[in-house]
């Protein structure tokens, strides 16, 4: 007799269903897992075994044989524990097999027979909703199972699920947990002087665009960038799903608690490349993928290393980042406003004559070439930032803080999420081709401004439809329908400039 579980193996943030065929057959005892299974899944035969023995069973002096189908596809994790556990029990008349088909099981089994949680349940779940199954899962993570719909038996322990399967003692349903608003970090009224960069900023939230800062050491660049989460909107319930997905695979999510703030990662510049965009032994979603749907913030931008850098090109361009391996590929979404901050040079003080050192602006040109054009390219605004002067410094905190600023970042998203429909751009930074030709409508003034610009400053293609990508956020944020000269000009005046003393 072959006894059959389901479970599910993850490829980025796609569940596959998988089959646990467990057969027992007279021969030499033995314990065989095959089907492409890491070292982790080999390990299982242990667990499984001491698990069985806690709640007082022992094994059949026979040849057990473990497949996991399709063979072809490689199987990571320790939530194959449970599935191989009761794929066995029903081969040993333990429990009613065909009451398992109605099931897809993930779970760690420990040695005393508990019920350990495991990364990806909530695509276990999603994927044993779209197959019309109920899902057994670790009582830790039945509230972030819940989400997903379908009837969850989350269970403490092996002896507790055994008793719910043979209908002696139901488990209670779990309930999801509720979607909570983070902290917004600092309040744009704490921002002493720096208007221009606050206007940026602004532009930056209502058009999802990507922002690089550039000033000396001490402008607020970083206290800028920390201001941003407090003026964006919060996620909807569709985007909240993504990003608590990208959290299940990473075993971030804890408690069924799905957050309404969107992600804001700010890692450091020693990050590998692994670290940044994905990968690992274990392929694992980087930071641009954990700050999906939310920022990313790049502090001392030219410290990481420019192959790190260069690895985000593509992440910047197609909203996704493949991590390839030789027996898997695998995709996670990577929707991220990029917001970076810099120093003009080495030292820190290239505008000012009595603290610059004495290679200006040599040493600005050298520093800063070591982020690259095409980068630099994907950035859609570009703002050189002073120090903040004694004067500005003594001067009571600023009237307008996020709120107001938020609630005018939310009217030019509501714009554009009417403009584009459910199914098209969520922002004017994802917006393209077709879509972009139609949204963006250019008066006489602007179209001969923007074109008369485009062959001065030399913009590549890409630049050109950036640039007209911020003029239409800028317009939107007038709330006027068709873009005019003087949205363009503050369109151009936020694209890179080559550095000057």
């Amino acid at each position: 007799m072959v006894a059959i579980v389901s479970t599910a193996a993850y490829l980025g943030l796609e569940a596959r269903r998988v089959e646990v065929q467990v057969q027992l057959s007279p021969g030499i005892p033995a314990f065989v897992v095959v089907g492409l299974a890491d070292k982790a899944v080999g390990e299982s035969r242990e667990r499984v075994r001491a698990a069985i023995a806690a709640i007082g069973l022992a094994l059949p002096p026979k040849r057990i044989t473990v497949n996991l189908s399709p063979a072809d596809l490689p199987k990571e994790g320790s939530h194959y524990d449970l599935p191989i556990a009761l794929g066995l029990l029903a081969a040993m008349g333990v429990v009613d097999a065909e009451a398992l088909a109605e099931y897809l099981v993930v779970g760690e089994l420990g040695l005393d027979g508990r019920i350990a949680a495991s990364p990806g349940v909530l695509l276990a779940a999603m994927l044993a909703a779209g197959e019309g199954l109920s899902l057994i899962c670790p009582a830790a993570q039945g509230s972030d199972a819940a989400w997903a719909g379908t009837t969850i038996a989350a269970a403490p322990d092996l002896l507790a699920l055994l008793n719910h399967l043979k209908g002696e003692q139901l488990l209670a349903g779990p309930v999801a947990g509720h979607a909570e608003d983070m902290p917004t970090g600092n309040d744009l009224a704490q921002v002493k002087g720096q208007e221009v960069a606050k206007r940026a900023l602004e532009i930056a939230a209502a058009g999802g665009h990507n922002l690089l800062m550039v000033g000396p050491p001490g402008a607020g660049k970083s206290l800028l960038a920390s201001c941003l989460p407090g003026i964006l909107p919060p996620l909807d319930a569709a985007e909240a799903l993504e990003v608590s997905m990208v959290a299940s695979v990473a075993g971030t999510l804890t408690g069924g608690r799905m957050t309404r703030a969107r992600p804001f990662r700010s890692p450091h510049h020693s990050a590998s490349m692994a670290a940044l965009t994905g990968g690992g032994l274990k392929v694992k979603p980087g930071e641009i993928s954990m700050a999906h749907l939310g920022v990313l913030f790049l502090d001392e931008l030219p410290e990481f290393q420019r192959a790190v850098l260069d690895s985000l090109r593509q992440p910047l361009e197609t909203g996704e980042v493949s991590v390839a391996r030789a027996n898997a590929h695998v995709t996670f979404p990577a929707r991220v406003q990029l917001i970076a901050a810099m120093n003009p040079c080495r030292c820190g003080h290239l505008g000012d004559a009595a603290l610059a050192c004495a290679r200006a602006p040599r040493c600005a040109a050298d520093y800063q070439a070591k982020v690259s054009g095409p980068l630099l390219d994907r950035i859609d605004l570009v703002i050189e930032m002073t120090a903040v002067s004694a004067a500005d410094l003594v001067l009571p905190p600023p009237a307008e803080g996020s709120t107001q600023v938020a609630a005018r970042v939310a009217r030019a998203r509501t714009v554009q999420r009417t403009r584009y429909g459910a199914d098209g751009p969520r922002t004017n930074a994802e917006a393209d081709g077709a879509v972009l030709a139609q949204a963006a409508v250019l008066d006489d003034g602007a179209r001969a401004l923007l074109a008369q610009a485009a062959a001065a400053m030399r913009l590549s293609a890409r630049g050109y439809t950036r640039v007209l990508r911020v003029a239409r956020t800028i317009a939107d944020l007038a709330d006027v329908a068709t873009i005019g000269r003087a949205h363009v000009a503050e369109a151009l005046g936020y694209r890179r400039r080559a550095p000057v003393n």
